[in-house]
């Protein structure tokens, strides 16, 4: 029995790169071209899950009535909260608070934005949405939509990463990350397959 797990990446939003968060800007054309791009005519999936944000669910959803797939919104896999920064660029940023963005790269844990989520926190959701995730839908193929720090997270939570490192990981738009777990073997617990992969 194996279970599988692909977890993608939402394409570019309205109104381009900043810092969204739980901002629930929708996709823009060019995020709407990423996403069918990126799984085209694929739909090998039994059950598709999504942040209910729109940028992911808008997308799920019409994938779930193209192929006629369950489709399930959990609000677990949402973005991290960035507080204040939420709506801002980088240099909107760097404007405001010189400094700001280079500690909380430095460090994520202690140099959160005024009003974010605490990384452990996020760390802690995260956790609970895989377990419910495994629990659930064992030795099924799961579409999961979502965001970059949700993707980091799940790597974090699979690979045992320091958590003060969970930034390093790189997640393009589109980009499509597999897990998989094998109950049959010894190494039941899950596994990353690929990261930026196609399928």
């Amino acid at each position: 029995m194996i279970t599988t797990v692909d977890l993608i990446r939402h394409g570019e939003p309205v109104g381009g790169r900043k810092y969204r968060g739980q901002q629930d800007d929708p996709l823009s054309e060019k995020g709407w071209q990423q996403m069918r791009n990126a799984v085209a005519d694929h739909c090998p999936w039994d059950i598709i899950i999504t942040s209910p944000l729109s940028r992911c669910a808008e997308f799920a959803s019409e994938l779930s009535e193209r192929h006629q797939r369950i489709l399930k919104f959990e609000p677990q896999f949402k973005e991290i909260g960035f507080g204040d920064w939420e709506g801002k660029t980088a240099k909107d940023i760097q404007t405001e608070t010189p400094g700001a963005l280079e500690s909380f790269w430095r460090d994520p844990i202690n140099e959160k934005p005024p009003g974010a989520e605490p990384l452990p926190e996020f760390q802690k959701r995260i956790e609970s949405a895989w377990n419910k995730l495994l629990d659930h839908y064992k030795g099924q193929n799961i579409l999961v939509v979502c965001h970059a720090g949700v993707i980091r997270m799940s790597m974090q939570y699979v690979l045992g990463m320091p958590l003060e490192h969970v930034f390093r990981i790189n997640v393009a738009n589109a980009g499509i990350t597999r897990m998989k777990i094998d109950h049959t073997s010894e190494k039941n617990y899950p596994q990353l397959v690929f990261h930026h992969g196609q399928l």
